[in-house]
């Protein structure tokens, strides 16, 4: 499942296509749940027409997924939080793909987008599910647990059931604030995770250095999860670079729209 971006993080990190549709479109019954609100049951492969096949087998529903020539396309780059901190290649790879899809006529924007700094005030509801589900297993075997994901469990025992409401209730009014703000674009794109895939050794030897790392890999990801919406990461690097991402996203059901700008993406950032 995609809870927060664990089909696109690894995606991005892999040189694949990772597609996380809108949640309701696929049923979850009889996966383990991590976020009954957030959890998206999705697929992760070579390409995006591979993408929609598959999404179209899992959700039981194929979708009609029309070919859409770029030019015209309103593509908009959220400037708040999904442009902090990447690194260099990752920088240099989002420019890069930016200025290809402008020469064939997208229209691309950058846009303040400030709503997106207000994920603080939702980010716990995942935390407190996952606990819910994994109480009665930490209370009897926590040692059977990696040490770090039931530190992590246990965090969310800490947020109060009026504290739960709470974020459901804000969640619910910044989607609807998110949609309208969204609405004039096609798509949103921005590189899916900030950082390319960092080294195995620092973080088995560091806990501090393991937990920043997973920070940022689910920094923009979860955006789209939050939001009830729909988005796809797909490859945006050079030819024998280390791999980057580059996420089309939008709001929920526009699974079809999306799907159609990121194979249109996916040509025009093919290698020549």
């Amino acid at each position: 499942t995609d809870t927060g971006g664990s089909i696109r993080i690894p995606a991005a990190l892999c040189g694949l296509v990772g597609f996380k549709s809108t949640a309701r479109r696929v049923p979850t019954t009889g996966a383990i749940p991590l976020s009954t609100t957030l959890d998206t049951l999705c697929a992760m492969t070579r390409s995006v027409d591979d993408c929609i096949l598959l999404d179209g087998i899992i959700a039981d529903l194929p979708l009609l997924i029309p070919d859409l020539p770029l030019r015209g396309l309103r593509l908009a780059v959220p400037r708040t939080l999904m442009l902090d901190g990447l690194d260099a290649h990752v920088a240099a790879s989002f420019a890069a793909a930016l200025s290809r899809l402008s020469a064939v006529g997208a229209i691309i924007t950058e846009t303040p987008l400030t709503l997106l700094g207000e994920q603080a005030s939702m980010e716990r509801i995942a935390g407190a599910e996952a606990y819910a589900w994994h109480r009665s297993l930490l209370d009897d075997g926590e040692a059977q647990y990696d040490a770090r994901v039931a530190k992590r469990l246990k965090f969310g025992a800490t947020l109060s059931a009026a504290d739960y409401i709470e974020q459901h209730a804000y969640r619910l009014n910044w989607i609807a604030r998110m949609e309208q703000a969204i609405a004039p674009f096609d798509a949103l794109i921005m590189p899916t995770v900030p950082i390319v895939a960092p080294p195995m050794a620092e973080l088995e030897a560091s806990e501090d250095a393991f937990f920043a790392a997973n920070h940022l890999l689910l920094r923009n990801p979860r955006v789209i999860n939050l939001l009830d919406g729909c988005a796809l990461s797909l490859p945006c690097h050079a030819p024998g670079t280390l791999p980057v991402g580059l996420m089309v996203a939008g709001a929920a059901m526009w699974d079809g729209k999306i799907l159609a700008v990121a194979r249109a993406i996916e040509a025009a950032l093919a290698p020549a």
